[in-house]
């Protein structure tokens, strides 16, 4: 019994879909700290909101950065490699660092 010949995968795929869900998550990534920042800032000026606003822009940076230098290395063309460990942990603990200021801008 012979098996049908499978069909080549297009290498480009992947690494495109991966640079759109990285765009994806950079944009709520930027609308969630305009809404930290809005919300810091709703009830008037007060220390706390400053610096839980000042905290999550320097998080979006942050996660702009390692975002940024995945969608370029995705871009490249090629076989992208894998990502780097450090990044992705920076990544996830950019993400959990605003959600906890989140947290503590609705309390």
């Amino acid at each position: 019994m012979t098996r049908p010949p499978t069909p080549d995968r297009d290498p480009g795929l992947q690494p495109e879909r991966t640079r759109l869900a990285w765009r994806r998550t950079t944009l709520s990534s930027t609308v969630a700290a305009v809404l930290a920042a809005k919300a810091a800032l709703h009830d008037g000026i007060h220390p706390q909101g400053i610096i839980i606003s000042a905290l999550c822009c320097a998080l979006w940076l942050a996660f702009l950065t390692i975002a940024h230098r995945r969608i370029t290395t995705l871009a490249a063309g090629g076989t992208p490699p894998p990502l780097v460990p450090r990044h992705a942990t920076a990544a996830v603990l950019c993400t959990v660092a605003m959600a906890v200021c989140a947290v503590a801008l609705v309390y």
